[in-house]
């Protein structure tokens, strides 16, 4: 019997292009299709910022700094040189492990156009070399109380009224730092100083358009100019070096080996006023490594960011209720992901839709084994705590997604044009009025904030998932110092 043609063909040493495009097994759905899907959702996701939005945002940045240089005069107990995590992204979009049951929903577009989280260091540790041990023995994994007794008497006598007493049988008293008292002190302090703000309003001053408190979070909202500014501030402990507890993750062989240095990923680390399923709420706080994983972000590739945001966009509209499956759930896979998987085959730029699907089968996976180990301190489930019912709830909402997530990116990039057409049609309403620099006196806003705006352009846009730092001096908060990552401008 002759062979097929296409056998001879092959046998010749031609080569032919396959007979079918490249399909997803489960659903169907061509991966060339799903690829544009994905960068049509990048294009809408990813703006561009011209002069006077990046002048906008510095605007707000700048309020945002003399408003905290003004509560730590109140009463001296936020430090007085600070240092500040500026992270691009709120707290609802899973850049800290904080839950977000006790959060007002907030939607881009309806309520602002961009997104800002805060750390804001009440307490800083910064003078040991050794690895931290923490008080853990009241907590779950990755969550801890915190003893004034690791501070001098100066500290603890202006933060007693922020701890819960525990006074032990041989008459010693314990100073606990407690998480709702700090965020209940914050709030307030913040509420007094933009009252006092807002009683001599400056020309060109941003408009403080809501602030609320969502549980441990202060978030504030600022209109400046035609943007609206969504900031989650975050009140924290700043340790510097590691903590003793994810001391064996430092042993194991990791996706960053060779790109960045070790000192750079443990340079510090945080405790976030959260607290475990079963903890109490009044004393414990949970570990944080914001600061490393802005330091991993570098070592990402980008279609698989791109992978990323397209899944947490999609997951956080799908599993918002009940509200048990965080972004920064999908984050820690990411991470574990690129422990898994050769660095050869992430860097791939083609590959977007294969990260979509990757990403959504590893969350149903987690969901349905109810694990989900901290990247940082894998010993910690994050899941555990979920009922049964929860995690199948979820994993059937999930299921819906893999079966045709050419659908559920459509819907996704449909939110986020809407989004946009509502700031877009915001802007129009503003866009006859400029708007000066608080510092300026409504004179030319192109000398010297030009040079500026483009500065500020190029630290929010330029420099995605790197750690942005602030030191402001509280005497002269009129000039902020900014660090990223160990440059200074």
């Amino acid at each position: 019997m002759a062979a097929p043609l296409a056998s001879k063909a092959g046998a010749a040493g031609t080569t032919s292009k396959p007979p079918f495009p490249e399909l997803d097994f489960r659903s169907g759905a061509r991966v060339e299709e799903l690829n544009k899907l994905i960068q049509e959702f990048t294009k809408h996701d990813q703006r561009e910022y011209d002069d006077q939005r990046a002048l906008e945002i510095h605007t707000a940045k700048d309020f945002i700094f003399s408003m905290l240089g003004m509560v730590q005069k109140l009463d001296q107990k936020l430090p007085v040189a600070n240092e500040y995590l500026l992270l691009s992204g709120g707290v609802r979009e899973g850049v800290v492990d904080i839950d977000l049951d006790e959060l007002n929903v907030y939607a881009r577009g309806t309520d602002y156009d961009m997104d800002f989280t805060l750390l804001v260091p009440a307490l800083k540790l910064h003078d040991r070399n050794q690895p931290v041990t923490l008080d853990m023995r009241h907590s779950a994994l990755c969550h801890s109380w915190l003893s004034l007794r690791l501070f001098d008497e100066g500290t603890i006598s202006k933060w007693k009224d922020c701890c819960t007493i525990v006074d032990h049988i041989n008459g010693a008293t314990n100073y606990f730092f407690s998480p709702t008292k700090v965020a209940d002190w914050f709030y307030d302090s913040i509420s007094i100083v933009l009252s006092e703000i807002q009683k001599k309003p400056q020309r060109g001053m941003p408009k403080v358009e809501k602030v609320e408190k969502n549980g441990t979070i202060i978030s504030i909202i600022l209109g400046v100019g035609s943007s609206r500014m969504l900031y989650d501030i975050v009140p924290v402990v700043s340790f510097k070096g590691w903590p003793a507890v994810a001391q064996s993750w430092l042993m194991e062989n990791h996706f960053w080996d060779g790109k960045i240095t070790e000192e750079e990923v443990i340079s510090g680390f945080y405790l976030v006023p959260a607290c475990s399923y079963k903890g109490k709420k009044d004393n414990e706080w949970r570990l944080s490594f914001a600061r490393s994983e802005v330091q991993l972000k570098k070592c990402i590739s980008s279609s698989l960011m791109q992978a990323y945001q397209a899944c947490k966009a999609i997951i956080i509209k799908l599993l918002s209720r009940p509200k048990a499956i965080s972004p920064y759930h999908l984050r820690s896979m990411m991470l574990w992901a690129c422990d898994r998987l050769p660095a050869s085959y992430l860097a791939q730029e083609d590959y977007a839709a294969h990260f979509l699907l990757g990403l959504i089968d590893d969350l149903q996976h987690c969901l349905v084994n109810k694990m989900c180990p901290n990247y940082f301190i894998p010993q910690c489930n994050m899941l555990e705590h979920l009922s049964e019912e929860t995690v199948m709830l979820h994993a059937r909402k999930l299921s819906s997604v893999r079966s045709d997530p050419a659908e559920h990116l459509r819907t996704a990039i449909e939110h986020v044009k809407a989004a946009n057409r509502l700031t877009l049609e915001l802007q129009r309403r503003g866009s006859t009025t400029s708007i000066p620099s608080p510092q300026s006196d409504g004179g030319d806003i192109n000398q010297p904030d030009d040079r500026l705006a483009k500065k500020l352009q190029q630290l929010v846009t330029e420099n995605p998932g790197k750690s942005i730092s602030v030191f402001i001096n509280p005497d002269d908060v009129t000039r902020p110092h900014f660090r990223i990552d160990d440059k200074f401008f």
